[in-house]
């Protein structure tokens, strides 16, 4: 009997988790059909800009109502993307003088400067410093290249490989998180980055394994997200923590969320071509603390519409006919929901593995 070879053995592993993850994802299926989106869940918008496959960070504008600032992930060169509520690409930003390495995540801080972290390490921590970059996030909406700083950063205990970066909205103070399988860590920087020397991060607490993280308008509420999970945590006194879990939605590679403006909902975003961006939000304790619910039960058991809203219609404008109970018949939508979360998970588990072997 011929023995299998090592790549054999491979494709026979690789083929049965991906028979594992459908398996798991028809019972799931079975056993509770994928509701429709309600109370304004849902994908906001997709990013259609060809040039933009990787998208591996978003973060909300703080110049431009509904604008989102993305990047591609790994060296695809030192460009940054502004992307309109629709997904449209409304301004290229060139940034002059870098080569990037490993670009994987992206925040503002409250000096209106935009933060680029170069942080990515899928060599398993052998950079011996990774860079922070920012500039001045543009007045106008355009193509343009503009000037950055650099900051070098390592961190106290040894290099790692992480993929988010949050700058606190009202410190400034930077903080990474760390990205390793078996959980991570998160690295608090010093009170200011400085352009001489290195910026030393040291671990400050335990995370899951992230993919990327935010910090809520206020700066009292971090999120933090990986690939099939999320979770919010209070920021207080320069420490989270733990208030519960989100509901992301599985995707192809989960690599960004951030908050929209208001602060009311998180975006989840993933990389591929035509990625969709998806939309959850928030309530009771997730809420940043100055944040306040829009609406209250009302007598009749629905929600009540808030001051200046349309009955009928979600905070974000969309029509609540969008948003049908999830107890109807399953029909032809439901269905197609359910291929889309099924290949979901198998795309998820094989992600996972692909990561794996390159981290």
């Amino acid at each position: 009997m011929r023995t299998k070879t090592r790549r054999q053995r491979h494709r026979g592993a690789a083929r049965a988790s991906a028979a594992l993850a459908a398996a798991l994802a028809v019972a799931a299926l079975t056993a509770a059909p994928p509701a429709r989106a309600a109370g304004g869940a849902g994908q906001a918008f997709t990013i259609g800009d060809p040039r933009i496959t990787e998208s591996s960070g978003l973060a909300a504008s703080l110049a431009h109502p509904g604008v989102y600032w993305t990047h591609n992930d790994s060296d695809d060169g030192p460009y940054v993307y502004a992307v309109d509520s629709q997904g449209r690409t409304v301004a290229t930003v060139t940034l002059r003088g870098i080569e990037p390495r490993d670009v994987e995540a992206i925040s503002l801080g409250p000096d209106g400067r935009v933060y680029v972290g170069d942080i990515g390490d899928n060599l398993g921590g052998k950079w011996s410093e990774v860079w922070i970059y920012s500039f001045a996030e543009p007045a106008e909406l355009r193509d343009q290249s503009v000037d950055v700083v650099r900051y070098r950063v390592r961190y106290e205990d040894g290099p790692r490989d992480a993929e988010a970066l949050m700058v606190h909205p009202v410190t400034g103070r930077a903080y990474i998180a760390s990205k390793k399988e078996s959980g991570g860590g998160l690295y608090q920087g010093p009170e200011k980055l400085s352009t001489a020397g290195i910026n030393t991060f040291r671990r400050i607490g335990d995370v899951p394994w992230v993919t990327d993280g935010a910090f809520s308008p206020d700066g009292t509420r971090l999120v933090l997200r990986g690939y099939l999970a999320a979770e919010m945590y209070r920021w207080k006194d320069g420490a989270p923590a733990e208030l519960g879990a989100l509901s992301p939605p599985l995707q192809r590679q989960g690599e960004s969320v951030t908050f929209t403006a208001d602060g009311r909902a998180v975006l989840y975003g993933t990389e591929g071509k035509d990625s969709p961006v998806w939309r959850e939000p928030l309530d009771d304790d997730l809420l940043p603390d100055t944040v306040k619910p829009l609406a209250s039960p009302s007598p009749s058991g629905g929600a009540a519409a808030a001051p200046g809203q349309a009955a009928g219609s979600s905070p974000s404008g969309a029509s609540s006919a969008a948003s049908s109970s999830s107890d109807s018949s399953a029909g032809p939508s439901d269905r197609a929901l359910g291929v889309v979360f099924l290949l979901a998970v198998v795309g998820a588990v094989l992600g996972l593995r692909k990561k794996r072997r390159s981290d």
